[in-house]
């Protein structure tokens, strides 16, 4: 199985990615964990990374497509693979299906989990209380929402026109939300 899960910040990805990783047996992709790990290996990847991130710029979708390419043909995804993070943009989307026509895998579903802006702004605000992410302030909560709004959200379009989207209501308990991405995933 593979799949990709989006949604705007807070909408509880990472969370249901670990369910699901568990429940299909399959790797959870994580292009900023990725990221993060290439960064402190001081890899050539890595430097590259964080020379663009400390400047406060994306990471080239060149160095995000070579990334993934080369992650999703190890062994711990020959069972499958969920990413998470990635694609942010239609040229990574494009990119990617290109990867994937080039290895012989097709995407089985695109999933986007959905919640209300406030829900998740105020989502976001507790988690920076409670886990005091630096990331999780007001001000930069909102400009999280504004970039995954004009970069990402236009991938909706796109995997719908496809017909790999599935949306799915991210407001709920994870239990409730995990049964609604299973419910369609079965």
């Amino acid at each position: 199985m593979k799949l990709l899960i989006m949604g705007p910040p807070g909408v509880g990805k990472g969370t249901q990615a670990e369910i699901l990783k568990t429940e299909f047996n399959i790797a959870h992709l994580s292009t900023g964990a990725i990221l993060r790990k290439e960064i402190a290996r001081k890899s050539e990847v890595g430097i590259i990374a964080k020379h663009h991130i400390d400047k406060g710029q994306l990471v080239p979708d060149k160095v995000l497509l070579n990334i993934i390419r080369d992650r999703i043909i190890m062994s711990d995804c020959s069972n499958g693979y969920l990413l998470d993070g990635f694609p942010r943009t239609i040229e990574q989307a494009i990119g990617l299906e290109d990867i994937m026509i080039s290895l012989d895998h097709a995407l089985d579903m695109a999933i986007s989990l959905t919640a209300d802006e406030e829900e998740l702004i105020n989502r976001l605000k507790k988690r920076g209380v409670d886990s005091g992410r630096s990331d999780d302030t007001a001000n930069i909560i909102s400009k999280r929402q504004k970039i995954y709004w004009e970069q990402t959200a236009p991938l909706l379009d796109f995997y719908n026109n496809k017909g790999l989207l599935k949306n799915i209501d991210g407001i709920g308990t994870i239990d409730e939300i995990t049964k609604r991405i299973l419910k369609v995933l079965k």
